[in-house]
């Protein structure tokens, strides 16, 4: 199975007041430590930017850019990866945000271990829509999905597409931790540190 890997950074960062993927933990940018614990899990990986976010196109990744113009949610850049999945012949698309510097090494595995065509991290009985695998397969269902008029949230499309959530343990840490606001910058920090990750 030919698995891309998209990182979604196509939100504003309005609670962190910067690019919350290029803040540091431990001397590495979140962006940098999200490659590090794809690169072994995907045959490509991709960034989905929007329009005059140029300091993505400084990291030498192929950049995915929406085509959806939705400013309010994450649905855009999901709907650019399994576009960019058709496309370009791949079986499945994995997409995760930009702001989870704790991602599990075993995240294809586990979440490509069953049937289905969609299927959702979760943890701490909490859904991470945006972090999936996604057959490429989907994308004319996410067609129809957007010519019935569907609202343009995740887990609408998770509904419609019956995905099913694989559950990952929130000890020591939480996996999907993601850094939204200073306060959070600081936590991830302090778990780096405290368990040298």
């Amino acid at each position: 199975m030919r698995v891309a890997a998209v990182i979604v950074a196509g939100g504003r960062s309005s609670r962190m007041g910067r690019d919350k993927a290029f803040e540091e933990i431990n001397g590495q940018s979140i962006l940098t430590r999200i490659l590090a614990r794809l690169k072994p899990q995907a045959d490509l990986i991709v960034i989905n930017a929007r329009d005059g976010q140029d300091q993505y196109s400084k990291t030498g990744y192929r950049l995915v850019p929406d085509i959806l113009q939705i400013s309010t949610s994450p649905f855009a850049g999901l709907h650019a990866a399994l576009q960019f999945a058709r496309h370009e012949n791949f079986d499945s698309v994995l997409t995760v945000p930009c702001d989870t510097p704790f991602l599990p090494d075993d995240l294809v595995a586990r979440l490509s271990g069953g049937e289905s065509d969609a299927v959702i991290a979760a943890s701490a009985g909490q859904m991470h829509y945006l972090t999936g695998l996604w057959a490429s397969s989907l994308h004319a269902k996410l067609e129809k999905f957007l010519f019935e008029g569907q609202l343009f949230r995740l887990q609408d499309w998770a509904a419609y597409c019956k995905a099913v959530a694989v559950d990952w343990p929130v000890e020591p840490y939480d996996p999907f931790f993601n850094v939204n606001t200073p306060n959070d910058l600081a936590e991830a920090r302090r778990i780096a540190m405290e368990l040298l990750i």
